[in-house]
């Protein structure tokens, strides 16, 4: 029989857990909403001026026309923003978001000749010295990343369309293809600032992906082979 002061410790966290489900991811994305909501009325309002570093835009948004990019950045911010908000769709709306803010790092907010891990690491400031202003930007992918993951949490429209729908939340899986499916478009993603490690990733995802499918196969073939 478990100490009572255990006991109390696990009723304790697991009250935490239950009311966590219903506001750990509220804060992420009141912030974020705010956020990107304000950055797409300030391009909504203002002048286009991609057109200026479209060259530094990361393959293959680099071939999208400055116009057409500017009005999808805009749109994606606004409707992202208040998708967010009420928890609408949100882990495909902060997937979306993260591959935007990581385009705008690529484009704006990144070191343009950095030589090793010494200079990458100044660009981490708010302010711009020459050497990249990419920590607020990062704060933001950090912020969106138990979004893709977790999902909006219970206070959230997304959560009562599962309810309304009747499904039954399943049991968290993190097997070889929940890790291949979350590994390969990220390094994907990371690869248009830091293509190494961002392909070696990706190649890992791959490698997990092709892991779980070839064992599935010898699960399967296994009884009718006996």
């Amino acid at each position: 029989m478990a100490h009572p002061l255990i006991a109390s410790c696990h009723a304790l966290r697991d009250r935490l857990t239950g009311v966590g489900a219903w506001l750990s991811p509220l804060g992420l994305r009141l912030v974020l909403a705010w956020e990107f909501y304000e950055s797409g009325r300030e391009k909504l309002h203002g002048e286009n001026w991609f057109g200026g570093v479209m060259s530094n835009f990361p393959f293959p948004f680099d071939r999208v026309p400055a116009d057409l990019s500017w009005g999808m950045a805009t749109w994606f911010e606004l409707l992202g923003g208040l998708a967010l908000l009420i928890g609408l769709g949100t882990r495909l709306v902060a997937a979306s978001l993260f591959v935007l803010t990581v385009v705008a790092i690529a484009a704006v907010h990144w070191p343009q000749d950095w030589m090793g891990l010494s200079q990458l690491v100044q660009g981490y400031a708010i302010t711009d010295n020459g050497a990249g202003n990419y920590k607020l930007p990062l704060l933001f992918l950090v912020m969106l990343w138990p979004l893709i993951l977790g999902g909006a949490g219970r206070l959230s429209v997304d959560a009562l369309l599962a309810r309304a729908a009747a499904v039954c939340a399943p049991m968290p899986r993190d097997d070889l293809t929940g890790w291949g499916l979350v590994l390969l478009p990220v390094g994907g993603v990371v690869a248009m600032l830091l293509p190494a490690p961002g392909l070696a990733l990706a190649g890992l995802g791959a490698a997990l992906l092709l892991s779980a499918a070839a064992f599935r196969h010898r699960r399967i073939q296994s009884p009718a082979t006996a």
